[in-house]
C-alpha cells in the first residue's frame, strides 16, 4: 500500500507551487488500484500572510526558496496533514520544500 498526496486547489489538478496550494488530494493505492481518494487541507503561504507579523522574507536566501527565516516551522505545518504519504506531486517546489519532504521519508515528485 501506498499513499500518495497532490497538492490542488480545486481537487482536481496539480498546483503550480507547493507552499501555495490549499489542498492535498490524498490518493491510497494497493495492488495498481486505486481504493481510496481524500481532500485534506493544506497550510500555506495564505495562512502565513495572514499571521500577525509575517514577513516574506524566503526570497531574500543566499540558498534560495524555501530557506528563509522560520522556513522549517513553515514547512512542518505544511507537512503535518500527510505523515502517512510516501510521495507528494506538485509541478513545482522550493528546496527548501524539497529537502523537508525528504528528511521525513516523503519522496517529492516535480511534475
Amino acid at each position: 500500500m501506498k499513499k500518495i498526496a497532490i497538492v490542488t486547489d480545486d481537487g482536481k489538478t496539480i498546483s503550480a507551487h507547493f507552499g501555495r496550494a490549499t489542498q492535498y488530494a490524498v490518493v491510497t493505492i494497493e495492488d495498481g488500484i486505486v481504493t481510496t481518494r481524500e481532500l485534506r487541507d493544506k497550510a500555506g503561504h495564505r495562512d502565513f500572510q495572514a499571521e500577525e507579523g509575517h514577513q516574506h522574507k524566503h526570497h531574500d536566501d543566499t540558498r534560495g526558496r524555501g530557506f528563509g527565516e522560520h522556513a522549517g516551522e513553515k514547512h512542518r505545518r505544511m507537512f503535518a496533514a500527510i505523515p502517512d504519504c510516501q510521495i507528494v506531486l506538485a509541478r513545482g517546489m522550493g528546496q527548501g520544500a524539497y529537502n523537508g519532504l525528504q528528511q521525513m521519508n516523503i519522496q517529492p515528485i516535480p511534475t
